[in-house]
């Protein structure tokens, strides 16, 4: 499920969610190999005491771990792996990070380093994140998957950068040109699948949920955006 969402916190600020809704209908891959990536059972569990008695609600959950969307760190890949685990990567490099946007408008090919630098209307030095809007307004989903991409100049870009987390709507094309492995091999965790990012400015601050799962590089994330109108937090 795909929503706009957007909360006004005061005159200011304003919360955006850049997260895909999971829902236990998602399917991955198409045809007769489509298998679902959300799934579990419900289990009702009675308690009672003197004073009161109540039906508690448990839960069996089974996750694909690119349900939604999605974070990598640099060990999802096994040549790039640089220790961490969502139990031991650093709070400090997912919570309220400043970030730069850069928003484009594609349908299909490459996107070089020099468009991503002409967008880019903010200074990266700095930045802790840096979000791509390929797509613009238009939902990842509603494109074939790798039709647009990063090209290898533009991924030495991102990482000349010095930005440590990456949230974009491309990466890879159809070719498999090692665009992760490049970004792992430079330090950068990606999120993979976000929506809303049109509804973020040139710059705001980002946050990346997920549990601290042991031996865990890749996990369902979710994703928000603090955007201050008078400028970033």
């Amino acid at each position: 499920m795909y929503q706009h969402v957007l909360i006004k916190m005061d005159d200011i600020m304003k919360i955006v969610e850049l997260s895909f809704q999971v829902d236990a209908s998602d399917t991955k891959y198409s045809g007769s190999s489509g298998r679902h990536v959300f799934s579990f059972s419900r289990k009702e569990v009675p308690l009672k005491s003197e004073n009161i008695r109540y039906t508690g609600i448990i839960y069996d959950i089974a996750l694909d771990s690119m349900a939604g969307t999605y974070i990598d760190l640099p060990g999802h890949i096994s040549e790039t792996d640089d220790g961490f685990d969502l139990a031991s990567f650093p709070a400090a490099r997912l919570y309220r990070l400043d970030a730069r946007a850069i928003h484009l408008d594609r349908v299909e090919g490459g996107v070089g380093a020099g468009e991503l630098s002409a967008a880019c209307k903010t200074s990266l030095p700095g930045a802790k994140a840096l979000v791509i809007n390929a797509y613009g307004k238009n939902h990842i989903k509603e494109h074939e998957s790798r039709k647009v991409f990063l090209t290898n100049d533009a991924v030495k870009w991102v990482i000349d950068s010095g930005i440590k987390l990456l949230v974009s709507d491309i990466y890879e094309s159809h070719a498999l040109h090692g665009v992760f492995y490049d970004l792992f091999s430079a330090g950068i965790a990606t999120v993979c699948n976000p929506v809303n990012l049109h509804l973020v400015g040139d710059s705001c601050t980002l946050s990346i949920f997920t549990l601290p799962l042991k031996g865990i590089t890749q996990s369902p994330c979710r994703v928000i955006a603090e955007i201050n109108e008078r400028g970033n937090l």
